[in-house]
């Protein structure tokens, strides 16, 4: 049931984990939120790639067509876009946090210069390989295999969150380097239904653990089908997420309440 919280529409909460997400814009929300309040921010914004071309699904062709809030009538729209809700996220960071944003060649130029004109550092950019992508079907050019991932700090000179051990554990006792092979979402991943652009739960995992600490707070004000919800509820940190769709905040819902069963079975296992 949604509820007003704070003038917001709260659709999910858990009280024992802290986990929220709220329906509505994402610009009108984070507009909302007080400054210097999250420890962390992912965003998997709008690619602005819904030009009514076609990609290979399950062996089939279909639309790259997501929906209306992946269209930009014009680049300058897409930009004037990207430097709003960017401002706001930098507003909403605390000093020493960070902000993760993945894209591909249709926004991640937009982003990484809005980044830099309003006064983020950025740290990484980091290439997520996708091992397994769908082929091209115009043969006209490479396959698209990788998506971009930035990394930024708030300040230019801050005391940012980097969990150097924990990566180089991860990665075999060796540094780990900004290439990362990661497969797309699991069809257990998917059992709740598809989103188009779902992440991972190894990708977002990997960059909360990195870069956050336990009861730390992290934002996506992009949340979809809650990626970034269940990372957090497995690895303890505190959640909150916008959405404007009310099919996937339903989505993201229950495979944030499963993470939380699943956690409490093995706690009780132990």
């Amino acid at each position: 049931m949604i509820k007003e919280i704070n003038s917001q529409k709260t659709f999910f909460v858990n009280e024992v984990h802290d986990l929220r997400m709220y329906q509505g814009n994402a610009l009108e929300l984070l507009r909302q939120e007080k400054s210097e309040t999250f420890d962390l921010i992912f965003a998997d914004p709008p690619y602005f790639l819904s030009n009514n071309g076609v990609t290979c699904q399950s062996g089939k062709m279909v639309s790259v067509n997501k929906g209306d809030w992946d269209k930009a009538s014009t680049l300058e729209d897409m930009h004037t876009f990207n430097m709003e809700w960017l401002g706001e996220c930098r507003r909403l960071l605390k000093p020493n946090g960070t902000l993760w944003v993945t894209g591909t060649a249709h926004n991640i130029f937009s982003v990484g210069y809005a980044l830099q004109t309003l006064g983020y550092k950025i740290l990484n950019d980091i290439a997520w390989h996708k091992v397994n992508p769908p082929p091209n079907l115009s043969c006209r050019y490479f396959t698209h295999a990788t998506e971009t991932i930035l990394w930024a700090r708030r300040e230019q000179k801050s005391k940012h969150t980097f969990n150097y051990e924990d990566m180089k554990r991860e990665n075999k006792g060796k540094q780990m380097q900004s290439l990362w092979y990661i497969k797309p979402p699991s069809t257990h991943e998917k059992r709740h239904t598809k989103h188009p652009t779902q992440k991972p739960e190894a990708l977002l995992e990997r960059i909360i653990t990195a870069a956050s600490n336990s009861g730390d707070l992290i934002l996506d004000p992009f949340c979809g089908s809650g990626t970034t919800g269940v990372a957090c509820a497995k690895l303890g940190r505190r959640f909150v997420g916008f959405e404007l769709d009310e099919n996937y905040l339903t989505i993201a819902s229950k495979r944030i309440e499963d993470e939380i069963l699943a956690k409490e079975v093995e706690k009780n296992k132990k």
